[in-house]
């Protein structure tokens, strides 16, 4: 009998000519949105393919003791406000699975992403060749080129996980958005309110930054990177929140955060030595494109894009500071910053129309 269980499933592992996973129906698998790169003189792709593998709440913490955990027994919640922060607390809540095998489905061919560390995260460089790139290719909300692919499941999984490529050239224009304040509501610099906006509120949009978004990808074709703080158990409401405002489809750059080691006391942490550890590489992997930095002041993002800038003089296209503190161009802090950088560079707005006056002016 044992033997026969064994046949079958191992049958069913091989059906459509490749092998599958097995996803519990109590589990989730996410892909996060993932860049491929052209392979040089080759007609190939080279992509990481990442993810997470979770058993949702089934942590022993209640949401009480993540409130708590969180330093917010002090912050009074509506019964709204406490119903959303009961469903983002149980992000928080997932039993990671350790050690299970990850095969992507790219149609044609699949690819064998290895185990999960005990975080739950898989993590895979592939290389996918054009013919299969091209047979998945989708254009997404802003006109960009994307592959779609999904997890090899067995054929009577009823689930589908799904994740997207987004093909980067060698040349072209890439954004890289901050979130917190520059495109979404935060408040980082009043604690209360931010805890309120990141884990009990709706998130709401900052007027105009989507319609200015989307021309910068409909005229300039640009690509966009989006990066935060935050932490990845915030992905999917983030990435719903860039969904359900219409801002351009991109990749994420947030925090690793785990209850159970030193992540958590860097929660919230200054990100003046975060960001540049994930915009940098970026901007060595593709050494040929054109980037366009979008920040706020409400924290350090004047000095984090400066200072890239002076680094990297031949990449950095423009800076926009979103001015949340009230400060002018003509503050000290801003002359400070962006001494010896030409004055054409960079731009503190209020209204995201100044940019696309700049827009204008530059398209001429």
């Amino acid at each position: 009998m044992v033997r026969t269980i064994v046949f079958l499933l191992f049958a069913s592992s091989l059906c459509f000519g490749g092998e599958t996973m097995w996803v519990k129906s109590d589990e989730r698998l996410i892909f996060y949105p993932a860049i491929a790169q052209r392979v040089p003189e080759k007609n190939e792709w080279r992509v990481q393919l990442t993810g997470s593998l979770f058993e949702p709440e089934k942590w022993n913490m209640t949401i009480a003791a993540v409130r708590a955990a969180l330093n917010l027994e002090d912050v009074e919640l509506s019964a709204a406000e406490q119903k959303i922060f009961k469903e983002r607390a149980r992000l928080f809540l997932v039993d990671h699975e350790r050690g299970r095998s990850v095969i992507a489905d790219f149609g044609k061919e699949d690819f064998k992403l290895g185990k999960t560390k005990p975080d739950g995260v898989f993590s895979r460089e592939v290389t996918i060749s054009d013919k299969i790139m091209g047979s998945l290719l989708v254009v997404t909300n802003a006109g960009a080129q994307a592959a779609r692919f999904q997890a090899a499941l067995p054929p009577e999984e009823k689930r589908a996980f799904r994740g997207e490529v987004f093909l980067l050239e060698e040349a072209g224009l890439s954004v890289i958005s901050d979130i917190d304040d520059t495109i979404k509501v935060t408040q980082v610099w009043d604690r209360n309110k931010m805890m309120r906006n990141t884990f009990a509120r709706n998130f709401d949009p900052v007027p105009g930054m989507a319609k200015f978004y989307q021309r910068l990808a409909r005229e300039r074709g640009a690509q966009f990177h989006y990066i935060s703080a935050s932490p990845w158990q915030l992905y999917e409401p983030l990435a719903a929140f860039i969904y359900d405002n219409n801002f351009p489809s991109g990749t994420f750059s947030l925090k690793t955060f785990r209850w159970k080691n030193k992540t958590a006391l860097s929660l919230f942490a200054n990100p003046e030595k975060y960001k540049p550890t994930v915009i940098e590489p970026l901007l060595k992997q593709f050494p040929k494109r054109s980037f366009i930095l979008i920040g706020d002041s409400g924290e350090r993002d004047p000095e984090v894009y400066a200072a890239l800038a002076r680094k990297y003089p031949k990449q950095i296209e423009g800076i926009y500071i979103r001015n949340v503190t009230g400060e002018p161009a003509s503050a000290a802090r801003y002359q400070k910053v962006f001494v010896g950088l030409p004055d054409n560079l960079w731009q503190v707005f209020t209204r995201p129309e100044e940019l696309s006056a700049t827009l204008d002016t530059n398209s001429r």
